[in-house]
């Protein structure tokens, strides 16, 4: 009955239990924490929603959460070992074909646990989720059931698509150069006074935007990995390559799925890169964030070595059905 009246729901809630049941079977814990927090997230280009009291609460005011991520690293500090949390997340932007204000986050966390770990999970729980939508009578894409992951690092991409080797350019003014000579008309870029108030991301980003990001939907099924070094953000540098970031996205057909890091666990190497996102978040928006209490007295307190990922579950299943997303719940 419910398939044949809202066939958009039901397709939803199979896949929302297809991942339920997977990580019952990897025997991870599913878990709860609050949406409404003192700091949301510290990206400089991701933006909040801000709640506001009334009556006696009238001075109070908290964050929807960008992700649940700081209170799962809370977790991970109490000793939760293997957890995953299926949550709503909220960001302040323009809803469009793949960004909608509000969306369904699936996030999970693996203790004494590598990056290249979570990369088997996300591999395996594409496989699973497929069969199990096929399995009550979906059509679904052939390349996901199979374990079919093309591994690419970040460097191989660039070299395989522009002939660039990217990790020669980590300096900002040397990115300009490669941009404005050899891709000149091809990444547009803002006014040249304007310059300095970007940073090397901001370069990066646009050449990647614009040259790798639209080739990417050749790709069924691609896991790019060792992402260069300022883009570290919450992960941990590489010990034998410092270039490079124990980070890795996902696309499916082009859509970019999945984040993971290998997590980066020491407390004054993070509140240094929070400094300077929260640096440039005033610079570009004019507004301020509270500080990360919640991850900090995470990372002061300690937890295991450990690695985790976050995906979204409309982007999952518009490219696993190969369907437009329903905005289910506005």
């Amino acid at each position: 009955m419910a398939f044949d009246l809202y066939p958009k729901h039901f397709q939803l809630f199979t896949l929302l239990q297809g991942i339920r049941d997977f990580f019952k079977q990897e025997e991870f814990l599913d878990v709860m924490t609050p949406p409404m927090v003192e700091n949301p997230g510290m990206e400089a280009h991701i933006h909040p929603f801000k709640t506001e009291g009334i009556g006696p609460l009238a001075k109070h005011s908290a964050y929807l959460h960008t992700s649940p991520e700081f209170h799962m690293k809370e977790l991970l500090s109490m000793g939760y070992k293997k957890i995953f949390n299926l949550c709503w997340a909220f960001r302040n932007e323009p809803e469009a074909t793949l960004h909608r204000p509000q969306f369904l986050m699936l996030e999970w966390y693996r203790s004494n646990s590598h990056y290249l770990t979570i990369m088997d999970d996300v591999e395996k729980l594409i496989n699973y989720c497929a069969i199990a939508l096929r399995d009550q009578g979906f059509k679904v894409r052939a390349p996901y059931l199979k374990r079919c992951l093309k591994r690419m690092t970040i460097s191989q991409i660039f070299k395989q698509i522009l002939n660039v080797e990217i990790l020669d350019f980590l300096e900002k003014e040397n990115l300009i150069e490669l941009i404005t000579t050899q891709f000149k008309n091809e990444v547009p870029l803002p006014p040249e006074d304007e310059w300095e108030k970007l940073t090397w991301d901001d370069f990066y980003f646009l050449l990647f935007l614009n040259k790798i990001e639209p080739q990417l939907k050749n790709y069924p099924a691609l896991l790019l990995y060792e992402y260069p070094a300022p883009l570290a953000a919450l992960s941990t540098l590489k010990k034998n390559d410092p270039r490079v970031c124990e980070r890795f996205e996902v696309y499916l057909y082009g859509v970019e799925l999945c984040n993971c890091y290998n997590e980066l666990r020491d407390l004054e190497i993070q509140k240094k890169r929070f400094e300077e996102q929260a640096e440039l978040k005033a610079k570009l928006y004019n507004y301020q964030l509270p500080e990360a209490s919640v991850l900090y007295n995470a990372l002061k307190k300690g937890f295991d070595p450990a690695a985790g990922a976050a995906l979204g579950i409309e982007r999952f299943l518009t490219c696993l059905l190969d369907e437009t997303i329903n905005p289910f719940w506005n």
